[in-house]
């Protein structure tokens, strides 16, 4: 087209390169557009979700970053359900979560092949403050667990403990943290009544949230259990046995909040993503699973 125009004097050669370098330019623009990329920066690997995934994710982007200049993004932006809608709208090429990917998600992204890729196992704790432990609550039962969350105890002296107004800071629910906890109290998530108590996000924030108020509960990822500023409840089981979230319970399922930990794909992984995905399944990548006091996949076969 624009030798036609050139031939007939019609444009000045100036305007002939000004008007081919815009075609150049808008000719790349369109090779990037239209595929599900994760944003349309290949250059960069975008990963969101959940905060209990987060630790051994980011510090594997960070050792691909220093060893083959990978540049990576890991984002905690919604938890769980965070990671799974930024991965069904294409914005992002991984995803984190600690649930499983349901029909409602397949549903609501029907463009979206998700992947569920297992890198390794946690437990859902129940966590209270420094007072309520040493005030002598050292396990709860599914019925108690439910009264509290339902009101109907509102008082740790009621379970044996301190006479102490019970502050219970909730999971914001769709956080992989808070599903397993509905399951385990209610069976499933959707049987879970409505409340309204305070509500907190991430793993860092629950603990502090505990750790620092008088009274406190709350659901949070075992190994953010620290027993120093926040302390695990044991489960109590039908038959009088108290089952704390320790290794040995969790990998034989006697701890019943038992979860798998995922990163989530549209499809099978390609390029950077594959091999992000290949370094978090091999020996380094586990051995930064239980650094991080997760179960690696060995260890639970």
């Amino acid at each position: 087209m624009f030798e036609r125009y050139k031939m007939s004097g019609f444009l000045s050669a100036r305007k002939v390169m000004i008007l081919a370098s815009i075609a150049v330019i808008f000719s790349v623009l369109l090779s990037s557009c239209g595929k599900n990329d994760g944003g349309g920066d290949t250059a960069v690997l975008k990963i969101n979700g959940s905060t209990t995934v987060n630790l051994p994710i980011a510090e594997a982007a960070e050792e691909l970053r220093k060893e083959k200049g990978m540049v990576i993004q890991v984002d905690t932006q919604g938890g769980s359900s965070g990671g799974v809608s930024m991965l069904g709208e294409g914005l992002v090429h991984l995803g984190m979560a600690s649930k499983r990917i349901t029909d409602g998600d397949r549903a609501k992204f029907p463009e979206c092949d998700f992947h569920e890729i297992h890198v390794g196992e946690d437990a859902v704790a129940l966590v209270v403050s420094q007072d309520v432990w040493n005030g002598g609550v050292k396990a709860v039962s599914r019925d108690e667990m439910k009264a509290i969350y339902e009101r109907r105890i509102t008082n740790w002296k009621d379970l044996g403990g301190p006479d102490q107004r019970i502050a219970f800071f909730n999971k914001e629910p769709g956080r992989g943290t808070w599903e397993v906890f509905a399951k385990w109290a209610y069976g499933s998530a959707k049987n879970a009544p409505a409340v309204s108590f305070p509500e907190v996000g991430g793993n860092e924030e629950t603990r502090s949230k505990v750790a620092t108020t008088r009274g406190a509960l709350s659901q949070l990822s075992a190994s953010w259990v620290d027993g120093k500023s926040v302390f695990a409840l044991a489960l109590k089981t039908e038959d009088g046995r108290a089952v704390a979230p320790t290794t040995e319970n969790i990998v034989s399922s006697a701890y019943p909040m038992r979860r798998p930990l995922f990163l989530l794909s549209n499809g099978e992984p390609e390029g950077m993503a594959k091999e992000f995905v290949d370094y978090v399944l091999s020996k380094r990548g586990q051995d930064l699973i239980r650094k991080h006091s997760y179960l690696a996949l060995e260890d639970l076969y």
